[in-house]
């Protein structure tokens, strides 16, 4: 480098303290680590609740399906039949109280697939 081109002369070239000091800046920002993630434990809990309850709504929709098919096959007794209303009934009444105590609708449990579609 000549004497005018540190001394800012003909070719146009100088860099002030100012503009290096942004520069240094902007090149120390980008270089940073990404800003940690803020963690609320009420969100995770419910999430978790949620992923919970939308597998547990799935079985019991398979499930259901299932005794459908077994009942108009007619491979079921009449007390086996009565025993999976009963249960199916209680389980409908748990996921109730489940979903009122993560503050959750039918509809929060029907997880988009993306291109798979709804889930429920």
């Amino acid at each position: 480098m000549t004497a005018s081109a540190q001394s800012g002369g003909d070719c146009g070239f100088r860099i002030s303290d100012c503009g290096l000091k942004s520069e240094i800046r902007n090149l120390k920002s980008e270089m940073a680590p990404p800003p940690r993630i803020a963690l609320n434990p009420d969100d995770v809990k419910n999430g978790l609740g949620r992923l919970v309850l939308t597998l547990v709504e799935l079985l019991r929709e398979l499930l259901e399906r299932q005794a459908l098919r077994r009942i108009e096959a007619g491979s079921l007794t009449e007390a086996e039949i009565e025993r999976l209303g009963t249960t199916f009934q209680q389980l409908a009444s748990q996921m109730q109280e489940l979903k009122e105590h993560f503050g959750l609708r039918d509809e929060d449990l029907n997880i988009d697939l993306g291109p798979l579609g709804r889930l429920l």
